[in-house]
């Protein structure tokens, strides 16, 4: 299976910009390039009713946790200008390639 490229990495800033919770913006906690989906922190959460299990140290009940969402559901969000944005590429003078704001041109990648 070939791996989809996704501008979007861990620990990004992202603002959900369709679906239930649009308009909600969130850290990037997992990112799954294989099915171009990614996990934001508060976002998408679901209950899942668990069993017990005393062998992983697992209490029973109701949990919320998050489930993945599909990357094209959420956009970049620029550290410099605060903005949502489309990420492009560009290869700065000391020959590193980091991705850039479409909007301010300021470097997405520290």
């Amino acid at each position: 299976m070939s791996r989809l490229a996704t501008p979007i990495r861990k620990n990004d800033n992202v603002l959900v910009i369709t679906g239930k919770n649009r308009g909600t913006r969130g850290r990037v906690l997992r990112v799954d390039p294989d099915k171009n989906r990614l996990v934001v922190e508060g976002v998408n959460v679901i209950k899942r009713h668990t069993k017990p299990n005393p062998q992983r140290n697992i209490k029973g009940g109701v949990v919320e946790r998050e489930a993945p969402i599909h990357a094209s559901n959420v956009q970049l969000v620029c550290p410099e200008c605060g903005k949502q944005t489309r990420v492009g590429r560009k290869v700065l003078n000391d020959g590193r390639k980091v991705r850039i704001c479409r909007k301010c041109e300021g470097v997405v990648d520290k």
